[in-house]
């Protein structure tokens, strides 16, 4: 079993920075592939970001692409991701997960994830 927190979230003006971070415990990650996922009030669940184990293959979606970067600390069982230029339609619920394989295109499906953590930009 992987349990995963997560931290660093909060309330942001639009066009500001927040960094996110998870630490899994339980069992080591450095072979899962890892990812953020966000949910807003209304909306389904998307996917935004996915590193795979090594860090040598990451996916963003559209929507982040350019603005939000994954990275891994696997020392310290730990995954980050940096948000610049936030807008207001980034608010949701950001979810940290693991996954044992690493699919392109963003298909990655997790088998365990964090509780949540709430993101709020205000305009």
């Amino acid at each position: 079993q992987v349990q995963i927190i997560e931290s660093g979230g909060g309330l942001v003006q639009a066009g500001g920075s927040l960094g996110l971070s998870c630490t899994a415990s339980g069992r080591t990650i450095d072979r899962y592939a890892m990812g953020w996922c966000r949910q807003a009030p209304g909306k389904e669940r998307e996917c935004v970001t996915t590193i795979n184990w090594s860090g040598s293959n990451t996916y963003y979606a559209d929507s982040v692409k350019g603005r939000f970067t994954i990275s891994r600390d696997s020392g310290k069982n730990t995954v980050h991701l940096q948000l610049n230029s936030l807008k207001p339609e980034d608010t949701a619920v950001y979810y940290c997960a693991a996954s044992r394989s690493y699919l392109f295109g963003g298909r990655t499906q997790f088998e365990y994830w964090g509780q949540g953590i709430q993101v709020t930009v205000s305009s």
